[in-house]
């Protein structure tokens, strides 16, 4: 059976997306999140797929569990896999999310008592073209809290990297400072967080499932030794360096 056409593939992928969307949770759900100190929290997870330049179908997905608040790891789980779905903007989750979803499921399958309390996604969740990411896909199929953490800015729903934008970076004065990303429709989408006293450009939190924004970007700063929070970072760094290990010849570029 052949695929279907583009265009019936992002009416399917646009109408799951939709139905999904009504199930995000978009406020505190658990105790730590609460607490001033995230008292509670012992487990944070991080995940990331990394590729080998010019090749965009092998690609390396990679799960960390990162004890809290020591930010020590304490599980890794890396695995080739074959995406199968195409690239297509604003429907990066159907490409990525079931093999992140499947290194869940192995850790609740071998060794429960090591699942994130909540997971770090390389991506975007709430601030996204139908406010729908990567992080609220994974949250909500997932039954975990997530929180999307983007390195680079999705110019979506009215937010630009303007000159207005621009001015306030500039005015974040050290690490914890943030800003909120507003949509022309008022919603407020995500923040941009200067995440370090360290670097000066920001990353731009958003709601992936079962945690409001306040929260996502005060447990974001709260995991950050650099800009990027570490759970993420280290999924980056050990996918990468498996690469490296187990395809020697082939060049490991950064994922965009």
């Amino acid at each position: 059976m052949s695929a279907p056409p583009a265009e019936d593939l992002v009416k399917q992928w646009e109408s799951e997306q939709a139905r999904l969307r009504q199930q995000v949770v978009e406020e505190d759900t658990e105790d730590w999140q609460i607490s001033p100190d995230f008292s509670g929290l012992e487990r944070v997870g991080g995940v990331d797929l990394s590729f080998i330049k010019g090749d965009d179908i092998n690609a390396c997905a990679q799960l960390v569990v990162l004890s809290y608040p020591d930010l020590e790891v304490l599980y890794e789980d890396s695995q080739m896999v074959t995406l199968t779905a195409p690239y297509i903007a604003g429907f990066l989750a159907f490409r990525e999310t079931p093999f992140l979803l499947e290194a869940l499921q192995r850790l609740q399958r071998n060794q429960p008592t090591l699942l994130p309390q909540v997971v770090f996604v390389d991506g975007n969740g709430l601030f996204h073209y139908r406010e729908f990411g990567l992080a609220c896909h994974l949250g909500v199929l997932s039954g975990l809290p997530c929180v999307g953490v983007a390195k680079n800015l999705l110019q979506v729903q009215g937010v630009y990297k303007s000159e207005e934008h621009q001015s306030q970076i500039a005015a974040l004065q050290k690490g914890g400072d943030s800003f909120p990303l507003t949509a022309a429709s008022g919603k407020v989408l995500g923040k941009a967080l200067r995440s370090s006293d360290r670097s000066s450009k920001p990353v731009y939190v958003s709601v992936g499932h079962k945690i409001s924004l306040d929260t996502a970007v005060r447990l974001t700063h709260s995991c950050c030794r650099y800009r990027v929070p570490e759970p993420i970072r280290q999924a980056d760094c050990r996918s990468r360096e498996y690469l490296r290990i187990h395809f020697p010849a082939a060049d490991t570029g950064i994922k965009e």
